[in-house]
């Protein structure tokens, strides 16, 4: 899958969320992915605008924690998932993602 594509099924899959008061953005060597939870539903672009967390991990595991075959706390605690910025706006995500 493409970030484009994963920004895309991101996008479907937000439609219907209540934003959740902070900014994330996930960086992977293949680009950005920002998520504007200020707004209701959220708000994904590819914009690399500054966020209240950022997170950083490979493509092919951003694909996979979006579908649900690896748990977020897994991948922290493995080193595939890195946090920088607020930690507890990262653990809103999981109403997101889900």
């Amino acid at each position: 899958m493409t970030l484009a594509e994963l920004t895309e099924k991101m996008q479907a899959g937000a439609g219907d969320k209540q934003g959740f008061g902070n900014t994330v953005k996930f960086t992977t060597p293949d680009g950005a992915i920002f998520i504007d939870g200020n707004q209701s539903p959220p708000v994904i672009s590819n914009n690399d605008n500054a966020a209240d967390c950022t997170i950083k991990m490979s493509l092919s595991d951003l694909v996979d924690l979006v579908g649900g075959k690896l748990d977020g706390m897994t991948a922290f605690m493995t080193g595939k998932l890195k946090i920088e910025g607020d930690m507890g706006v990262a653990m809103k995500l999981q109403s997101i993602l889900r």
